[in-house]
């Protein structure tokens, strides 16, 4: 990216040819420091979307524990930063685990606690951490040779470290953790059912982002040689988000704008005088309000381009193959029940999935299709009943565990990760536990690419997945659970909102998986798709089958055309 190379240039150069006068070190220091910390925000916000309050207190533990190590324990600086960045690193998970449960205002309310109960202990714990007089005397590293106790030395060590979490936080965005996140970010539901473990993703997030914080505040704490807990309370924490969300919180770049910023630019206006805070506060909240994603998401947009992917791709493997039912069960049900109170949505249904075949599961509204999608792929924990993918009992698995196992499935309501590209939702399909190439960069790319190629999407991978049309957006979710490789494919809905048109090129592609092989349990209340494409049909009303067959059978029985006619049952048939 040619942005990174300027980054880095700039802030070597700066490195360089800085002057020694100390206010100026203190405020580059202060900077630069600070940004690091502000990166971590990018990963648990940015990509994760988790709301947390408290990085001025992951901040603090960095600094206390270089504080702390080198004048008490009179420890190396390196041990003592890592120190303080693991006690940063405990606290952040501990914060993760916190967000099985909570989310959103919820999950913030609990950061906002932590942060006020750390700044409490730092304040009060005198024994500990000297109270409110603070920690004098902080020690700088040592090394022979280097002079690094020296303000332009240290700083520079500063802003090496600044560019080495940019990189990397940069390039963790492209990486498959990257993608977990911000799939996590924009759909939990569809992420999980990707195969993306959503818990362990959060709590990796809190990690990475308290560990980030952690190293800024050690690297403070060698910077300013005295620290005190006011430096560290909730005030920081909403100052650090502002500058996140000033520069742009979805890139480390934005941060290091963000920051620099709002440190800086209080020491620009100060010629202002008495009126300073107020044009720097108007210039914060113009920029905020009319740039919502940051002064760096905004020249984001401005250069934005789509560039045609180009190059031949190996097929699907699914293409590979001819298609032939068998008589395996690829998925069983077995008394499967789902009770919401006094109300049955699902009560004793059995259905057996042949291997190859379609199979489709119709019904009025209200006669508990979409329940059953989501208990049979783990969304829902059934009452009661077994569920078995290729002869395994996945009753009481997760759903990202049933994904591993080879089952994937689209959405009546489309769930596509709009704040990624066509190309990157299809790879998070691609990236599922278990795929073949799953764990090889480069071949899943090669395999989204092929599965957008297959359902006619392939000129349209760089785009964002929310310019697409309703339609074209259904064939990203189709793509998305092909990419994976899936042993058995659901498909919730597929022609809902699509017109006439588009249902028809559905019908020729569900026609095309069939003559490959793969098993389809299809869901859809359009009876032209149904009948074009299902070689058995099921029929649930009320939560129970009432019909199980060939189309010509389950349409033609008495219960069936009563249950769509409204008429009596003698009358119908």
């Amino acid at each position: 990216m040619p942005g990174l190379a300027l980054a880095m240039l700039g802030i070597l150069a700066a490195s360089a040819l800085l002057p020694t006068q100390g206010y100026i070190l203190n405020i580059l220091m202060q900077a630069a420091t600070q940004a690091v910390a502000v990166t971590g925000l990018v990963v648990v916000l940015g990509y994760c979307g988790q709301i947390s309050l408290a990085q001025a207190a992951f901040f603090g533990l960095g600094a206390y524990g270089v504080a702390l190590g080198t004048t008490d324990a009179g420890l190396p600086f390196s041990v003592a930063l890592a120190i303080g960045i693991a006690a940063a690193v405990l606290f952040g998970v501990l914060l993760g685990l916190a967000s099985l449960r909570l989310g959103g205002h919820y999950l913030a309310m609990v950061t906002i606690s932590f942060q006020q109960i750390l700044t409490l202990v730092l304040t009060n714990w005198i024994g500990l951490t000297h109270g409110p007089d603070g920690v004098r005397g902080i020690a700088r590293p040592a090394v022979p040779g280097l002079r690094l106790d020296a303000g332009d030395r240290y700083l520079t060590l500063c802003l090496l470290a600044l560019a080495a979490v940019a990189w990397a936080v940069w390039r963790l965005k492209t990486s498959r953790l990257g993608r977990a996140m911000q799939s996590v970010r924009d759909n939990e539901i569809a992420a999980s059912t990707c195969g993306i473990d959503v818990f362990r993703t959060k709590v990796l997030a809190f990690a990475i982002s308290a560990a980030l914080g952690g190293l800024g505040g050690g690297l403070y704490a060698g910077a300013r040689s005295y620290i005190s807990p006011d430096e560290f309370g909730f005030g920081e924490s909403i100052v650090m988000l502002t500058m996140g969300l000033l520069g742009g919180i979805a890139s480390p770049f934005g941060a290091l704008l963000g920051t620099g910023l709002l440190v800086i630019l209080p020491e620009w206006l100060r010629f202002l005088r008495n009126i300073y805070l107020a044009v720097y506060g108007a210039a914060v909240i113009l920029i905020m309000v009319f740039l919502p994603e940051g002064l760096w998401g905004f020249t984001n947009r401005l250069r934005r381009t789509v560039p045609p992917v180009i190059g031949d791709v190996p097929p699907l493997p699914l293409l590979a193959q001819r298609g032939t039912a068998t008589a395996d069960v690829a998925l069983g049900i077995q008394g499967l029940a789902k009770h919401f109170g006094g109300l049955k949505a699902l009560d004793g249904v059995d259905m057996a999935v042949r291997q190859g075949t379609v199979h489709a599961l119709i019904g009025p509204n209200g006669s508990g299709k979409t329940t059953f999608i989501n208990v049979v792929t783990g969304l829902y924990r059934p009452t009661a009943g077994r569920i078995t993918l290729a002869g395994q009992d996945v009753t009481g698995t997760a759903p990202h565990q049933r994904t591993r196992a080879g089952l994937a499935r689209t959405f009546q309501n489309i769930r596509v990760f709009r704040g990624m590209t066509v190309l990157e939702n299809v790879m998070v399909g691609a990236e599922r536990p278990g795929n073949d190439i799953a764990e090889t960069p480069a071949l899943v790319v090669e395999r989204a690419l092929a599965a957008l190629d297959f359902v006619g999407l392939r000129a349209d991978a760089n785009r964002p997945v929310g310019t697409l049309s309703y339609g074209m957006q259904r064939y990203v979710e189709i793509a998305r659970a092909l990419a994976g490789n899936p042993a058995v494919l659901l498909l919730d809905e597929p022609a809902a909102g699509l017109n006439l048109t588009e249902k028809g090129e559905l019908g020729a592609l569900l026609r095309r998986l069939k003559g490959h092989g793969l098993t389809i349990l299809i869901v859809d209340h359009d009876m032209n798709l149904v009948e074009q494409v299902a070689d058995h049909i099921t029929v649930l009303n009320f939560g129970r089958r009432i019909a199980d067959g060939t189309p010509r059978e389950a349409l033609s029985h008495p219960d069936v055309i009563a249950a769509y006619l409204g008429e009596p049952r003698d009358a119908a048939a």
